[in-house]
């Protein structure tokens, strides 16, 4: 088996549309809860991961440059999970059922590389 990052981007109009009422909120949480106890039951879910606030900070080149970030006409990136597949096209298969594309949003998959130390 292989590590693979999952990493949820939206606009900001899908993250408003996707949890902007008590309703939606509910709504998109329960079908995360569910996606994410599937991964797990199937012994897919490595690590949780965490929600990431829409605020930060970007450092970038030699002098340390520092601007506000992430970019409002960007997709953010809001969180992520590390889970375990066979191969990068079960891991498509696995994103394929993230809510956050049902709502518009994008799950970028990344395979976690291996170093030798």
């Amino acid at each position: 088996m292989s590590e693979f990052v999952f990493l949820f981007r939206a606009t900001e109009a899908q993250q408003r549309e996707a949890m902007g009422t008590p309703d939606h909120a509910e709504q998109s949480l329960k079908a995360w809860r569910a996606w994410i106890q599937e991964l797990e039951a199937h012994g897919h879910l490595k690590n949780p991961g965490q929600p990431l606030d829409r605020t930060g900070k970007v450092v970038r080149g030699r002098k340390r440059v520092v601007t506000d970030g992430p970019y409002a006409e960007a997709d953010l990136v809001l969180g992520f999970i590390v889970i375990e597949a066979r191969d990068l096209e079960q891991a498509v298969k696995l994103a394929g059922g993230c809510p956050m594309v049902e709502g518009g949003g994008a799950v970028e998959i990344r395979p976690v590389m291996n170093l030798p130390l």
